[in-house]
């Protein structure tokens, strides 16, 4: 299996594309890949439950779900208000996942 981190920087209020992505990170994670979600810039925003539907089944299907901290703090967003299973991550975090050995990265 390929283990992939997948990066959100629109959101919800982009409309039915970022569910769409979501919906890509929970197949490949149901099929077996190692999935990180990253939530950075307005994406922070899927984090706060009811927002976007698809992290929920993301997660039930077994993806990790990252949410950078520089992003949430400058949308006032305290990990208080964040889905129970999201990690607060910084971008040295995100940058030592890049430069893992076989994984493969998207933003969208």
């Amino acid at each position: 299996m390929t283990a992939h981190l997948l990066i959100e920087s629109g959101g919800p209020q982009t409309g039915p594309a970022c569910e769409r992505f979501l919906g890509d990170a929970a197949r490949l994670a149901r099929d077996g890949h190692q999935v990180v979600l990253f939530l950075v810039e307005n994406g922070v925003t899927a984090a706060v439950p009811g927002t976007a539907p698809g992290i929920e089944r993301f997660l039930s299907d077994g993806g990790e779900l990252w949410v950078d901290t520089f992003s949430a703090a400058q949308r006032a967003l305290p990990a208080a208000d964040l889905t129970p299973r999201a990690r607060l991550v910084e971008m040295d975090d995100v940058a030592a996942k890049l430069l893992e050995p076989r994984i493969r990265a998207v933003w969208h």
